[in-house]
C-alpha cells in the first residue's frame, strides 16, 4: 500500500529481512496474548482485547526492526508504523467477526421469524444477553423491548426496537399480537417487577422471568433458565442484608443445635447457619422423613459440614439431656412447634400446649442447665392478642423464655416474631395451586382476610441477625411489610396460571376455628424500640411474674385436658388471649 502495490526492486531486501524478523515476533505476540486459545465461533470483546494486545506487541517488534535495520542506506518507510497496526487489527479482528457472523447465519439464520412472539421487559445488560440467547432459539421471536429508561426509547438492541416504558406494555402486546413477556431485570426493584407482571397478566399474557442475577450478569443465561413468574415473585420483597461479621462471631467454631430442623424455617436456618462455618450442626427433629430429607440435602450440597442428625421429641426430657450432654451446644435455635391454627383449635388443644409451651420449657431449661450461651425461640405474629390456642401457646412459650432469662443463669434468651412464610408447609399458596390445577374453586375464608408474608430465606436471615444482636430478654419483631389480602392473592394466582376470574371461581367458606381477619405483630400494651437493622424492632412486652414458672409447672404436668378446659386455663396464663366464639 505504501508503494501503491508497485514495490521497487531495491526494497525487496527490506521486505525479506522484515518478514524474517516480524513473522516469528508476531507469532510470539499472538501466543502471549492468548489468541490461539480463542474459538472463532464465539469471538467477542475479550477476543478483540487479545487482538489489540497482540498487535501492540507486534508493532513494538516492528519498532525494534526499525532501530536495528541498516543495509546500504535503505530505510523502512515510516508510514508502516501507522499502516501495519491498522491493517493487522482489521485483518485479525474483522476476520473473526466475519467468521462468527457467517457461522451464526448458517446455524441460526433459518430461525428468524419463527417461534412465539415475545416482548422483553428490560433493555439493560441482562436484556441484551437474553436477546442474544433467544435469537438462537426456534421457540421464541423477540418483537420488541420496553424499559422505563426514557433515554433508551426509540433505540435498538441487537436490531430490536425499544418502544417505550413498562406502563405501555399492554398496548405493545396488543399491537404486536404477542402473548408472552419475559422479565429481564435481575437488578430491578421488586416493585418494578411486580408492576410489569401485573400489567402483562391483566393483558392476558404469560409472564416468564430470568431468575438468577448472577447467571444473567455473567452471561450464563440459557433458555432453560427462563421460568414462569410465580406468586412468590409478585410477593417478593427487597433483598435483605445482614451483618455477617456479628453472625459469624456467634456461629463460627461453635456447636449449633436446631430443634424442628426438618421444618420450613428450621431447615432454612440450618442452611444459613452452615454458611458461617459452625464446628458442628446438630439437627433435632421428630419427623424421620423430614430429618432424612435435610440430611441428604447436606450430603449432596454441603458435605463438608459436620452434621449430626438426631431424631427426638422436644417433650422428651431424657432424650434432651442425652443430646445436650453428648454434643454440648453453645447456641440453640428452637423452631419446633405445632403451627396449624384450625388443627390445634379443635381436638388437639392440649397437644398444642404440651408441644409449644411445655416443649419450649424443657428445651430451654435443658439449655440453661448445660450452659448454652444463646437460646432463640422462633415465635409468630399469632402470639399477639391471640384468639386461637396455637397463638396463645406460642405467647406462653415467649413468657417461659422471658421468665428463664430473668433468673440470670447465664443463658441469653431471645425471641423472634414474624408472620407467614412463602412456600412453608401448610401455606395457603400450595393449597391454591392444587385447587387451580383441579379447575377450582379456589377457597378463601373471608373477602377481607389479610396476612403478612415473607420469604423463608429472608425470615431465616433476620432470625440470625436478631440472634446475633440480642442481649437477652428481647422479643424481636420482623418488618413484614404490607399485609396482603388473601382474595387478591388468589386472583393473581389464577391469572398467572392463564385463567380468567370467570374460568376459576373463588368461593368464600367462612373463618375457620380460631382464625382472625387481621394478624398483628405487636400487642396493644407493647412498645417497640428501634435496632441497628431497619427490618428489626424490639417489642417490650408485659413483664412476667417472678413466680410464673413455679405456678405454671403443675398445669403442664397434667396428663390430659379438654379443649374447653385448655382455653379456660390459657386465659389465666395469657391475659391478652381472647378465644374466638364457637371454636368448634
Amino acid at each position: 500500500m505504501r508503494f501503491n502495490f508497485d514495490i521497487p526492486a531495491n526494497f525487496m531486501v527490506v521486505v525479506s529481512w522484515g518478514l524474517l524478523f516480524l513473522l516469528p515476533a508476531h507469532a510470539v505476540a499472538c501466543r502471549i496474548a492468548g489468541l490461539y486459545r480463542g474459538i472463532w465461533m464465539f469471538a467477542s470483546l475479550p477476543d478483540l482485547r487479545r487482538v489489540l494486545r497482540a498487535v501492540a506487541l507486534s508493532a513494538a517488534a516492528l519498532l525494534v526492526f526499525f532501530a536495528l535495520y541498516r543495509f546500504e542506506n535503505q530505510v523502512v518507510p515510516r508510514s508502516l508504523l501507522m499502516l501495519y497496526p491498522m491493517l493487522m487489527i482489521l485483518y485479525m479482528g474483522g476476520g473473526r467477526a466475519a467468521y462468527r457472523m457467517w457461522k451464526e447465519h448458517r446455524l441460526y439464520g433459518g430461525l428468524i421469524a419463527q417461534g412465539k412472539p415475545v416482548v422483553i421487559v428490560g433493555a439493560g445488560r441482562g436484556g441484551a444477553m437474553l436477546v442474544r440467547e433467544l435469537e438462537r432459539s426456534a421457540d421464541w421471536r423477540v418483537v420488541c423491548l420496553v424499559d422505563d429508561d426514557r433515554s433508551k426509547w426509540g433505540r435498538e438492541l441487537s436490531g430490536h426496537p425499544v418502544v417505550g416504558g413498562i406502563d405501555g406494555l399492554a398496548d405493545v402486546l396488543a399491537s404486536e399480537k404477542a402473548l408472552h413477556v419475559i422479565l429481564a431485570m435481575p437488578s430491578a426493584a421488586a416493585e418494578t417487577c411486580r408492576r410489569a407482571t401485573e400489567i402483562a397478566v391483566e393483558a392476558g399474557a404469560h409472564v416468564f422471568t430470568v431468575p438468577g442475577l448472577e447467571d444473567v450478569m455473567t452471561g450464563r443465561v440459557a433458555i432453560s433458565a427462563i421460568r414462569p413468574v410465580e406468586i412468590e415473585d409478585l410477593l417478593g420483597r427487597e433483598p435483605v442484608w445482614i451483618d455477617t461479621q456479628h453472625v459469624a462471631a456467634m456461629v463460627a467454631g461453635k456447636t449449633i443445635l436446631v430443634t424442628g430442623a426438618g421444618g420450613s424455617i428450621g431447615s432454612e436456618l440450618c442452611r444459613q447457619l452452615a454458611r458461617f462455618s459452625p464446628v458442628q450442626l446438630v439437627l433435632y427433629e421428630q419427623s424421620e422423613f423430614a430429618l432424612y430429607t435435610l440430611e441428604q440435602w447436606f450430603a449432596v450440597h454441603m458435605p463438608e459440614i459436620a452434621l449430626v442428625a438426631l431424631a427426638g421429641d422436644v417433650k422428651d426430657a431424657a432424650r434432651l439431656d442425652e443430646v445436650f450432654a453428648a454434643h454440648q451446644p453453645q447456641v440453640v435455635f428452637h423452631a419446633a412447634a405445632y403451627k396449624h391454627v384450625p388443627l390445634m383449635e379443635v381436638g388437639n388443644a392440649w397437644q398444642a400446649v404440651r408441644n409449644n409451651a411445655m416443649g419450649t420449657l424443657l428445651v430451654a431449661e435443658t439449655a440453661s442447665r448445660f450452659g448454652v450461651a444463646r437460646f432463640i425461640l422462633i415465635s409468630t405474629d399469632k402470639a399477639v392478642n391471640p384468639t386461637n390456642v396455637m397463638g396463645a401457646t406460642k405467647r406462653l412459650a415467649e413468657m417461659v423464655c422471658e421468665a428463664l432469662h430473668r433468673q440470670g443463669r447465664g443463658t441469653q434468651f431471645g425471641m423472634v416474631r414474624f408472620g407467614n412464610v412463602l412456600g412453608s408447609t401448610g401455606s395457603v399458596i400450595p393449597k391454591f395451586q392444587e385447587q387451580i390445577a383441579r379447575g377450582g374453586p379456589v377457597t378463601v375464608t373471608h373477602p377481607e382476610i389479610t396476612r403478612y408474608f415473607m420469604s423463608i430465606p429472608e425470615a431465616a436471615q433476620l432470625v440470625l441477625q436478631a440472634a446475633a444482636m440480642g442481649q437477652g430478654g428481647e422479643i424481636f419483631v420482623l418488618d413484614m411489610g404490607e399485609p396482603v389480602r388473601i382474595v387478591d392473592l388468589a386472583r393473581k394466582m389464577i391469572r398467572l396460571c392463564g385463567y380468567s376470574d370467570g374460568e376459576i371461581r373463588i368461593e368464600f367458606t367462612g373463618l375457620r376455628p380460631g382464625e382472625k381477619l387481621y394478624e398483628e405483630l405487636l400487642a396493644d400494651a407493647e412498645q417497640t424500640g428501634p435496632t441497628p437493622h431497619p427490618k428489626l424492632r424490639i417489642a417490650r412486652a408485659r413483664p412476667v411474674d417472678a413466680d410464673f414458672l413455679l405456678n405454671l409447672r403443675p398445669w403442664l404436668a397434667e396428663t390430659s385436658q379438654s379443649d374447653e378446659r385448655v382455653r379456660e386455663v390459657l386465659t389465666h396464663w395469657v391475659p391478652e388471649y381472647h378465644p374466638a366464639l364457637n371454636p368448634s
